[in-house]
């Protein structure tokens, strides 16, 4: 017997009752709208902090996933918005990358710049567009801790093929972090 628990990972019950699954988002805002909806639900609902992603077809518009912060509900550390949309993502197409030879273009859309950890995820998962909400220095002004990012690592990514968008809707994600700060949300990584 292990004395290791199963881990699991799944989404909060509210997720089916905000996302529209069938629904084709045709612009950047459509899509960041959804990201912050996600990060907003997760506050208001108590499931977790202020961050919230989705990876769609890029051409299509078609939603792969979402991800929504689960660290404190789910007691695991790596498990930031970005990290669940990565992982729901490639379980649902059955494949480690988002990146297959004559397969559709991915990217991510997320409510708020990656921190460290997601951005070398953003890297490995074969996305290849990141579209972001809110500033990083929005989320320290909280208190939370981005890690080592700096104008190099955006710089890398684009080198790499990964074509970076900042800022989009900043005002409306930034909405949702000031609701958590309101709200006195824990601040887990400060």
């Amino acid at each position: 017997m292990s004395i290791i628990p199963p881990i699991r990972i799944d989404y909060p019950d509210w997720v089916d009752s905000v996302v529209d699954w069938e629904r084709r988002y045709t612009s950047d805002e459509e899509r960041m709208r959804l990201a912050i909806a996600v990060s907003r639900e997760n506050v208001v609902r108590g499931t977790g902090g202020p961050f919230g992603a989705a990876i769609f077809e890029m051409e299509s518009g078609r939603l792969v996933s979402v991800g929504m912060n689960s660290v404190v509900r789910l007691n695991n550390c790596t498990l930031h918005g970005e990290m669940m949309a990565f992982m729901t993502a490639q379980a649902r197409l059955g494949s480690f990358t988002l990146r297959h030879e004559g397969g559709p273009a991915h990217e991510l859309v997320t409510s708020c710049e990656p921190c460290a950890m997601c951005l070398g995820a953003t890297l490995w998962s074969g996305v290849q567009r990141l579209v972001c909400g809110a500033h990083r220095d929005d989320a320290r002004r909280l208190r939370f801790d981005e890690g080592p990012v700096f104008p190099e690592s955006h710089a890398y990514l684009e080198e790499r093929g990964i074509q970076i968008v900042h800022g989009m809707l900043r005002a409306e994600a930034n909405e949702v972090l000031e609701l958590y700060r309101s709200s006195s949300g824990p601040i887990y990584n400060g």
